[in-house]
């Protein structure tokens, strides 16, 4: 069985490749098992500091589960499929690297799920995005219901999930489900400006605001106290007596991530 992820890696960044444009990247079990394996080089490595995940093509990020492939599931198997789901897009979620959706197209279904696990997204112009799957009797399995009431409200969310809608790019960041909207060849570019950015910053630094953030929505009124440990235990970090000298010098600081 030939992969359906397709990796490289550039200045730290990891570029993942949704490889399965014939079927609009739609995302079948090989993807959640290839990208479980992925996931655990990324937590290890210390080459790369960011990802983007992509789909090829030019029509489909992804355009949701590969619906042939559980179309005969009973509850059994489909709970074991969402639950295999869910692993994966909380580690992406949690990954303490940053991830970008570079969302060239449909972003629909398990494709939306496995955007808004990512912690930014960018769209290329002509993306679309929505969870469809009432059309088909279902709710989202993939976290769908929770990501999209935290990304653009309760309201806006139940009327895309109960009317099964896709909205365009422009009304995407209007909502606030992406942060930016580029021509198509620009997209990655775009991708890799933002993470570069981050990239220069402080890596424990990252890892924190990105615990700090996601711990408001999984421990409520206990994100704070998260915060506030997170935050000093920063202070006795060298990269942040390296980015106190460098304000200090009105230099860049050279940040090591330890």
């Amino acid at each position: 069985m030939s992969s359906i992820l397709s990796t490289s890696l550039q200045d730290n960044i990891l570029t993942i490749t949704i490889q399965r444009e014939e079927k609009y990247n739609a995302l079948n079990i090989q993807f959640f098992t290839e990208m479980d394996a992925i996931l655990d080089k990324i937590y290890d490595s210390d080459e790369i500091r960011s990802v983007i995940i992509t789909g090829s093509g030019s029509k489909a990020f992804a355009a949701g589960a590969d619906i042939s492939e559980f179309s005969s599931f009973d509850s059994n198997k489909a709970r074991k499929l969402s639950r295999d789901g869910h692993n994966v897009l909380n580690r992406i979620e949690s990954c303490p690297k940053p991830f970008i959706a570079a969302v060239n197209g449909f972003a629909l279904g398990g494709g939306c799920e496995l955007a808004m696990a990512c912690h930014l997204r960018v769209a290329s112009e002509n993306a679309s995005f929505g969870q469809p799957e009432v059309n088909l009797g279902l709710t989202p399995g993939y976290a769908g219901t929770q990501r999209l009431v935290q990304i653009i409200g309760k309201g806006k969310a139940l009327e895309l999930l109960l009317t099964a809608d896709t909205i365009k790019a422009d009304e995407a960041l209007r909502l606030g489900l992406v942060n930016h909207v580029v021509p198509q060849e620009n997209l990655l570019d775009k991708a890799r400006e933002i993470l570069n950015k981050i990239n220069s910053k402080a890596p424990i630094a990252i890892e924190n605001v990105i615990k700090c953030v996601n711990s408001y929505y999984k421990d409520g009124p206990v994100g704070f106290t998260t915060e506030v440990n997170l935050f000093a235990e920063c202070f006795d970090t060298q990269d942040f007596k390296e980015g106190v000298a460098a304000f200090s010098e009105k230099r860049k600081a050279n940040f090591i991530g330890k």
